[in-house]
């Protein structure tokens, strides 16, 4: 309990608050975290889409134009 303390009367206000990434920044640790996950998740979501959208229009897209011949 002694280095809770000593920490407490150290910090002052700021005991207990989230740690922000720079001081002046009104970003905290958990929020920037939290960014980085969402941003990491849409750019795979953003690559299978365009690999979706390779795939029909390089392979489906020539054979509809393949049976249009015939």
């Amino acid at each position: 309990m002694g280095e809770a303390k000593r920490r407490k009367t150290a910090l002052g206000e700021q005991y207990g608050q989230e740690e922000r990434i720079l001081s002046w920044v009104p970003i905290t640790k958990r929020q920037g975290d939290a960014f980085y996950q969402w941003t990491t998740r849409g750019a795979w979501i953003g690559i299978g889409v365009m690999v979706a959208l390779w795939v029909t229009v390089r392979l489906i897209g020539p054979l509809f134009g393949w049976w249009e011949v015939q």
